[in-house]
Order: structure tokens, then C-alpha cells, then sequence
């Protein structure tokens, strides 16, 4: 590693910390020539995760838009951040194991709202009418009775 005081290509490691969240490592080194310290950040290097939209359009995925969809949903509702930071945790790992570079942004649609549906019924018909465009009040008022009777199904409930 090229010292940034005296330019020697010659460095020892004196002290590594990995980050909190073991994204990267810190090391502190030390010039062999010059003997000043200086700090360099190791982290891995990863092509970026390509959303691909309806009209064809690509841009890289960004999980704090994500998280904004989210929150835009639970506005209001009784959901804590915890939660909703764990639903964006899981959809960003489950996008960037994916072997593919791209994924389509109906996909990721489809994941935040399983996991709203999970979380509260209120943020999942919300994200929905968003996510699947609904035209009228029927198709929403469609969405809302499958809810219900998932959630019948699920609670052991069928009348």
C-alpha cells in the first residue's frame, strides 16, 4: 500500500478492526520509510444488483427506496422500525444472493408485499394499490377479500 506521505510502496499492518456491520476492515499501518501511520478501508468489491422497470429501464438497485416504499406504507400504523428494518434486511439479502445481475422490479414488488402481509393488512392493501395499479374500487375490493380469506385460512377460521 502507497504511503500517502512519502509515496514508498512498502507498509506494515500495526492494527485491523472489522466495522460494525462486517461490511469492511480497517487497518492502520505503518510506512517502513517514513514510519508515519495512516488508515486504509478493505471492503468487497460487488457488480450492482440491475432493476429492471415496466418500461424496460434499468437503474441499480437501492434498498433505501425500498425502505421508503415500506415506510411509506406503515405511515401511521402501529409497526415498529424494528420490524420494517427486518423485512428491508430480508429482501436486500434475498436480492443480492440471487444469481442473476438483474431482477425485475415486480419481483421486488412482490417480496415487500409478502412481507407486509405479514407485518399488517393495512400496509399490504396500501403497497398493493400502489404495486399492482389498480384501476377501480372492484379490483381493490377483490384484493381485500383474498386477504381476508388467507387470513381466515391461516387462522384456522373458515366459516
Amino acid at each position: 500500500m502507497k504511503c500517502m506521505y512519502c509515496g514508498c510502496l512498502e507498509s506494515k499492518v500495526v492494527d485491523s478492526r472489522q466495522n460494525e456491520d462486517g461490511t469492511s476492515i480497517r487497518r492502520r499501518r505503518e510506512c517502513i520509510a517514513c514510519g508515519k501511520r495512516f488508515t486504509t478501508y478493505e471492503t468487497i468489491e460487488s457488480t450492482p444488483i440491475m432493476v429492471v422497470k415496466k418500461d424496460g429501464s434499468r437503474q441499480a438497485f437501492d434498498v433505501n427506496k425500498v425502505k421508503r416504499g415500506i415506510m411509506k406504507a406503515c405511515e401511521k400504523r402501529p409497526i415498529s422500525m424494528t420490524s420494517i428494518d427486518k423485512l428491508v434486511g430480508e429482501i436486500q439479502r434475498t436480492v443480492l444472493n440471487r444469481l442473476d445481475q438483474e431482477i425485475p422490479s415486480s419481483a421486488i414488488g412482490d417480496m415487500v408485499m409478502e412481507g407486509l402481509k405479514q407485518i399488517d393488512d393495512v400496509a399490504y392493501v396500501r403497497y398493493a394499490s400502489v404495486h399492482r395499479q389498480f384501476k377501480d374500487i372492484n379490483t381493490l375490493l377483490d384484493e381485500i377479500e383474498n386477504l381476508v380469506r388467507l387470513k381466515e385460512e391461516r387462522d384456522g377460521k373458515k366459516d
